[in-house]
Formats: structure tokens, C-alpha cells, sequence
């Protein structure tokens, strides 16, 4: 209601003027402005609106909700033009549609002072009560009521009359008398009714304002000798003084009675009642205390737990609620009652069905299912044994997040994935105390939360790139969780009860074991996801990604097929990975390509071609990567490296010059990788006459070997028999075979020792164009982990020594 419409409604008495039951307004549609009506004759008619449960008197200013079909219809029909009514109280309030003999013959006329209309159809009308009159027959009964009016005349005694005198100060002391007692009534009311001088007027106002029964208030109403009506107003002003009375005797007596302790509880239950009537109310404490209690029984929680629970409920009691210490109290316990302390599913043992979704969702890596197979199988023997801890390890794309998927399919449990790359912060795993501001528990336990059971299987994504600084080595906080011997007891900082993770599976992954610490790697058994050959690229291109981004993209197999040749195309031209990450995006620009033509309005099928490949994924988008050299060379050895995203080739290049016999080492190698280009230099000058080198030249030449590539960082020792066989061709002058790489760590005593990653070494050789490989002698062993492909397409030699890696590698002049 607006401002102007409150000026409007304000009346000239103390107490607001009472309503009919309803909600004021609140939008103005229309209104009408206040006008002084013209003087009333002997007889006149007006419109009649019956009003339900209320009388008014003259002087009260009142709000009237008007819905009833024929009280609309007078509204409607009447005003403008006719701004006043007559407003008469019918005596049954159940009645919708009242006759003569339903209404009271006494009323009052009304002037409207404002009409709004609201959105749901309902009239407002704001009318100020001027006289009484007497209703006499009706001259009109539909759509609404019509009647005779005449004014009702009251009869008042001489001024001087004492009685009369009497009766009026009596009823104005009774009125003040009432205000004091109660104190809910405004003060401005006591100065009204001080210089209220007349004694009808008062009458009215009080008459309109206690609270008596209807058939009461309109005794008073027709009573027209005004010294009776104020006797009768004074003895129902009566009743109500003594009811007030009576009440503040009784709140005194029992506010005497009060301790301080009841004290705070009646204005605890006081504001409880103020809050309700504002719409505010708030959970009582005690109820809210017993809903967590039931919460944590329903939740199974051990009784260790109830304790810790029951010791915080208790403080809930005799915190209020506004305090802070309160939502904290309620969140810990609320997360105590959230956890899955008995709730878990239940395994499902049939391998069979394992084994179908591992082909289901992986193609290739048998070695990987076969173990994961056996882990399951243990499981199914021996539900509660101590499981190891998987760590998938091996390049991005290969699919070592979807197999941990795949398990929790097989088993029929929860999963979740944590990312665990970058974090650096201790309580990420083990939370933080209640006493930090914006405490939660760690990732683990939020994660089970959030599942709403104990035994899921959660995959802890990239362990080897978990960090460390001031706040904590969150790799030590995982050893707990790690370890089946103490995770039945883990205790996070924020619970500060210990919740029993050993019916969770956890599986990591890694890209390099190197990255993951010793003591976690200590901790789980690592299965290597190895890269994909182009073959297995192609199968599963043709059996995964290809339907997936079909569907992705809305398209069908009647309305793009991919031929084989734009697949390899993408594969040998587009990618260079371990994974297959970059293939499906490439394949995915290309369905682009083709859901865009078919928007369009191209009809039947689009072949995706090698040509086609070309034009949508351009020239720009070729992968650059290396490959052999194009013709032997001296002192230019195709090496083998192990990087985090699979294999590679490295080329090492040795030149020589007049000098000094000094040695410079670039590329941006690492100290291990220097040690063995210092010792293949040593070795190979050891070895001058075997080699039929001059031994003085080795001292008038300076030596530069430098490693390609020299942006990226590049360590380790495999690349020793390279060096050593670059700088051998460098000074016998012959050139080192373009076809053959070769990986291994060297000795100075010329011996070729093991080393790690042959399968994604050899890949990197097979994508490169390589035909024959050297490996050492120690590593045979892993042979036939290598795809078969890679085996047909290249020769691997074993070498013990030195010689025979020159023998191999060297072409005689």
C-alpha cells in the first residue's frame, strides 16, 4: 500500500478499525478521491452491501474486500458516479445471498475513499462510516440489493444534565484505564481520547473497538438514546478492564515466581512467537537435537561415534541459535548422521560378466584384464581379505580412469573419481579441525558422504603430481589411507572419529612411476597400461570412437561412414600419442564437418575420405613429430626415450673440431644424462685402437654432442650406447645405420645394463618408421609384452657389449 493510500486509511481513533478477516491490499489499480457528500434528506435510496461478521460506527475508517458476484456487480454499476452506500450487517454469516428479513434494519452509510483492484479479481474498497440509518423496503434485489434509507436520529440529553455528564467522564476514565493496562496500544491513543470532547463520537470509537459479539456491537448500533448506549458500551468497557486486570495480576504473579533460567525460557518462547508471526520461525533446538539423534541411530553410527555426537548435542541445547557456534555444532553432527557407517552394496561375483564389460568397454591391454580379473576373483573368495591397491601407470589417453569405471561395474559398486594432480595441501586428505573457519572434512570422506556408502571403489587420479609445500605433503596423508592394515581406523581432523575405509577399493593412476613418491608407490601394486599400436589405434577407432562421436553428433551410420584410409590418415598425419585422446578429437572436427553440411540440407550419405580428413582438419593441424633420418649420417644415432605420455625418438648428434680436447654437452640434459655422455667420451677414447682411431686426435679436437629438441628437458641413462655409438662413428668416420635405434644404459667397462620402458620405446620406433631396434641383453624378458604387430614389423637384437651394438650399428666404408 502506497503512502497515500495509508493517509487515507489512518482513522481518527486509537485502535485500528477492525476488518472482516482478510489481508489489506496491496496493488492500487484505481482510486477514487475523498468527496463531502450533500445533506440527507428525510428518504433516499442506495445501494445496500451486506457485510459478514463486522459492524461499523459512524467515524471509522475501514478496509472492505469485496468478492462476492453481486457485491461486484454494485461496485461495478455504481461508482463513479455514486460514491456512497449503505452498509448494513446481515445476521447470518453464512448466508451468500441475503434478503430483508437476513440483515439487520440498522446500518450506517458509507463513503467510498478508494477503490483497488487486485490481480485475482478482488475488490478493495476503503470506506469512512458518516451516519446511521434506518433500512427501509427494497426497491431492487438484483443484480444487488437497492433500499430505502432514512437517517436513525439519536437522542441526546441537555449538556448540563449530571448524569449524562457522569456517564461520559466515567467512560472516558474507563477508556484511559484500559490503555494502561494495555500495553500494546499506542501512546498516541491517550492524547485522542484526552481531547475527545464528544461524548458520541466516544461512544463510537469504543463501541467500534472492544471485542464483543457481533449481535452486542449492533445493540449498541441501533440503540438511538445516546445515555443508554453509553451505559452499554461502559459495562462491556467494563468486562474487558477486568479481564486485563485479571491477566497482569497473573503475569506478575508467575514473572515473581521466575528464576533466571525461566526467564530466559519464556523469552526464548516469546521471540519463538514473534518469529512465527513474522515468518522467521526457527527450528527449535531441542527438536532439531533429537531429529540428529534419531538421524545418527538410523545411520547405524558405532558408539564411539554416538558419544562424540551426543557430547556436541548437548552443547546445542545452551547455544542460541543465532550464534555461530551453533551451524557449526549442527554441520559436524548433520555430516556424523550423512555417513554411510553400515549402508554398502553388495558385490557381484560373476567374473563372466566382468570379463564382458572389460572387452565391453577396452580393446587390447589382455595383460591389464587378466590381472584385474584375478584381483576380482580373490575378492570374490575372500570378501574380507586385505586387497592390494592398484596403480594403473602408463601415458594420458590409454584408459586408465575407465578402467576403474569398468571395475565398479563389475563389482555392482559406486564410483568416483578424485583428482589428485597439483593439491598441496595436507587437509585435502585428512580435512580440517573444527576450529578453522569454513572447516570441512578431506576429499575421501566427503566423497563417501556424497556416494552414501562405505565400500565404493574411488579412483585417485594422477598420484604422481601431488605436491608439497608449507602446508603438508598430502602423499604422506595418503599412506594411511593406503595402507589395509591402518585405513579401518582413519581418522579425518574434522570428524575426529575414526571411520573404516577398508572396504574401499582404491585404485591409482600414474603417467610415470618416478612421479609418485616411494613410500605411497611402496603401497600399491602397479599394473602398466602400455600405448597403443596404429593397428589397435584403427580397431579402436573403428569400434569406439567412431559410433561415440557419431552419436555425440547427432548423426547416424546411414549418414557419415568413415573409410579405413581417413582413419590412418588421421592416425599417422594428425597424431602423435601413446593414447588416443588426439584421435578422437580430430574425429570429432570431422563429424563437425558433417553434421554441418547436413544442417544444411545435404541428403544421403557423406563418406569421410582421406581427402576429406585433409580439407577439414587443414595443414596447420599436422602433427610434427620425429621421424628416421632420410639417409645414414656420421655421428647421428637414432635414440629411444621414455616421456610421460608414452615413447619417443631422440636423435644425438656429435661433432668435432680443432681444439684442445674439451667437451661440450647441450640440449638441456640433466646430471645423469651428462655423467653418460662423459663416460661413453671415456669409454670410446679407452677404446681407440679397437675402434682404429688415432688416439692423438682426441687431444687436438674438441668434442660437441647436443640432443634435439633442446626446449624440453631430457634425463636419464638409457640413452648411454647411443652416445657411445655417435661418438664412435664421429671418430672412426663411419656412418651409423638410418633404420636402426637402439636404447641402454652403458658401463665404462663397455658392458650394456637394463632399463625401463621398452614397450613404449619400441612403439615410438614403430610410429618413427624404425626397422630394427638394440636393446639390452637384461631386457629380453620383456619382449613379449610388445604388441605382435611390432614384432613383425621390426627386429629387436639383444646386446650384451658394446662391440656388438657397433658392430650392428656402424656401416664399414
Amino acid at each position: 500500500m502506497s503512502q497515500e493510500e495509508h493517509n487515507l486509511i489512518q482513522p481518527a481513533e486509537w485502535a485500528k478499525a477492525p476488518g472482516i478477516g482478510e489481508q489489506p491490499p496491496t496493488q492500487e489499480n484505481s482510486s477514487l478521491s475523498r468527496q463531502t457528500s450533500d445533506p440527507v434528506g428525510s428518504v433516499e435510496v442506495l445501494p445496500i452491501l451486506p457485510l459478514r461478521g463486522l459492524v461499523l460506527f459512524p467515524a471509522m475508517v475501514v478496509p472492505l474486500n469485496v468478492a462476492r458476484p453481486s457485491a461486484l456487480k454494485l461496485v461495478d454499476s455504481e461508482l463513479p458516479e455514486n460514491k456512497q452506500i449503505g452498509l448494513v450487517t446481515q445476521k447470518d454469516e453464512q448466508q451468500e445471498r441475503p434478503e430483508l428479513g437476513d440483515l439487520y434494519h440498522v446500518g450506517v452509510r458509507g463513503q467510498i475513499l478508494k477503490l483497488i483492484r487486485q490481480p485475482d479479481g478482488v475488490v478493495v474498497l476503503i470506506i469512512q462510516a458518516m451516519n446511521r440509518i434506518e433500512i427501509g423496503p427494497f426497491v431492487q434485489t438484483e443484480p444487488y440489493l437497492r433500499a430505502e434509507v432514512r437517517p436513525r436520529e439519536t437522542a441526546t440529553p441537555p449538556e448540563d444534565d449530571t448524569e449524562f455528564r457522569a456517564a461520559f467522564n466515567n467512560l472516558r476514565s474507563s477508556a484511559l484505564k484500559l490503555l494502561e493496562l494495555s500495553p500494546e496500544i499506542p501512546d498516541q491513543a491517550r492524547a485522542a481520547l484526552v481531547n475527545l470532547e464528544n461524548p458520541e463520537q466516544l461512544a463510537d470509537l469504543m463501541a467500534g473497538n472492544i471485542a464483543i459479539d457481533v449481535s452486542q456491537k449492533q445493540a449498541m448500533l441501533e440503540e438511538a438514546s445516546l445515555l443508554r448506549r453509553i451505559r452499554m458500551v461502559q459495562e462491556a468497557l467494563q468486562r474487558q478492564i477486568e479481564i486485563a486486570e485479571l491477566q497482569q495480576k497473573l503475569r506478575k504473579d508467575v514473572e515473581g515466581q521466575f528464576s533466571d533460567t525461566q526467564r530466559r525460557v519464556y523469552l526464548r518462547e516469546q521471540l519463538k512467537a514473534i518469529q512465527r508471526e513474522l515468518g522467521e520461525e526457527d527450528v527449535d533446538s531441542g527438536d532439531q537435537a533429537e531429529q540428529l539423534r534419531k538421524r545418527l541411530q538410523e545411520a547405524g553410527a558405532p558408539e564411539l561415534v554416538m558419544k562424540a555426537a551426543e557430547k556436541e548435542l548437548k552443547r546445542l541445547g545452551h547455544v542460541p541459535t543465532a550464534s555461530p557456534e551453533y551451524s557449526v555444532i549442527v554441520s559436524y553432527v548433520e555430516m556424523l548422521a550423512d555417513l554411510p557407517w553400515n549402508k554398502s552394496t553388495e558385490d557381484d561375483g560373476d567374473l563372466s560378466k566382468a570379463q564382458a564389460i572389460l572387452d565391453r568397454d577396452h580393446y587390447g591391454l589382455e595383460k591389464v584384464k587378466r590381472r584385474i580379473i584375478e584381483f576380482l576373483a580373490v575378492r570374490k573368495l575372500n570378501p574380507g581379505g586385505r586387497s592390494p591397491i592398484l596403480c594403473f601407470l602408463g601415458p594420458p589417453g590409454v584408459g586408465k580412469t575407465s578402467l576403474g569405471q569398468s571395475i565398479a561395474d563389475a563389482l555392482g559398486r559406486k564410483f568416483s573419481r578424485i583428482s589428485l594432480g597439483g593439491i598441496r595441501d595436507e587437509a585435502e586428505i585428512r580435512g580440517h579441525r573444527r576450529t578453522y573457519i569454513g572447516a570441512m572434512p578431506g576429499r575421501i570422506i566427503q566423497e563417501i558422504r556424497r556416494l552414501g556408502v562405505r565400500n565404493p571403489v574411488l579412483m585417485l587420479d594422477e598420484v604422481d603430481k601431488i605436491g608439497a609445500d608449507i602446508r603438508g605433503d598430502p602423499s604422506s596423508a595418503l599412506l594411511e589411507v593406503l595402507d589395509p592394515r591402518q585405513n579401518n581406523t582413519f581418522v579425518d581432523r574434522y570428524l575426529d572419529v575414526p571411520f573404516d575405509l577398508s572396504h574401499v577399493i582404491f585404485i591409482g593412476t600414474a603417467n610415470y612411476a618416478e612421479g609418485v613418491p616411494a613410500p605411497l608407490r611402496d603401497r600399491m601394486e602397479t599394473i602398466t597400461v602400455p600405448g597403443y599400436t596404429e593397428l589397435e589405434k584403427m580397431r579402436i577407432a573403428q569400434q569406439y570412437l567412431v559410433p561415440r562421436q557419431l552419436q555425440e553428433h547427432g548423426l547416424s551410420q546411414d549418414q557419415c561412414r568413415f573409410e579405413e584410409e581417413a582413419l590412418r590418415t588421421i592416425i599417422q598425419e594428425y597424431t602423435y600419442e601413446a593414447g588416443v585422446r588426439e584421435l578422437e578429437r580430430r574425429i570429432a572436427a570431422v563429424c563437425r564437418s558433417v553434421a554441418a553440411e547436413k544442417a544444411r540440407g545435404v541428403h544421403g550419405e557423406i563418406i569421410a575420405t582421406p581427402a576429406l580428413v585433409r580439407t577439414v582438419l587443414g595443414n596447420s593441424a599436422r602433427s610434427v613429430h620425429e621421424q628416421r633420418l632420410p639417409r645414414s649420417l656420421i655421428g647421428v644415432v637414432t635414440g629411444l626415450a621414455y616421456t610421460p605420455t608414452g615413447g619417443d625418438i631422440l636423435f644425438v648428434e656429435a661433432t668435432r673440431y680443432p681444439g684442445k680436447g674439451g667437451l661440450l654437452l647441450t640440449g638441456q640434459v640433466g646430471d645423469v644424462m651428462r655423467e653418460s655422455m662423459q663416460a661413453a667420451y671415456s669409454l670410446v677414447r679407452s677404446r681407440a685402437k679397437e675402434l682404429a682411431i688415432d688416439p692423438e686426435t682426441f687431444g687436438q679436437t674438441d668434442v660437441h654432442i647436443h640432443v634435439p629438441s633442446g626446449g624440453i628437458p631430457k634425463d636419464g641413462p638409457s640413452a648411454g650406447i647411443a652416445i657411445t655409438t655417435a661418438l664412435a662413428s664421429l671418430f672412426s668416420a663411419k656412418p651409423v645405420r638410418n633404420d636402426l635405434a637402439m636404447t641402454g644404459e652403458i658401463t665404462l667397462r663397455g658392458v650394456v645394463l637394463p632399463i625401463g620402458g621398452v614397450k613404449e620405446k619400441s612403439l615410438a620406433a614403430l610410429r618413427a618408421g624404425i626397422t630394427e631396434v638394440l636393446i639390452p641383453k637384461a631386457n629380453e624378458k620383456d619382449l613379449e609384452e610388445i604388441p605382435i604387430e611390432a614384432r613383425q614389423k621390426m627386429q629387436f637384437r639383444p646386446v650384451e657389449i658394446i662391440d656388438e651394438v657397433l658392430d650392428l650399428a656402424l656401416i664399414p666404408q
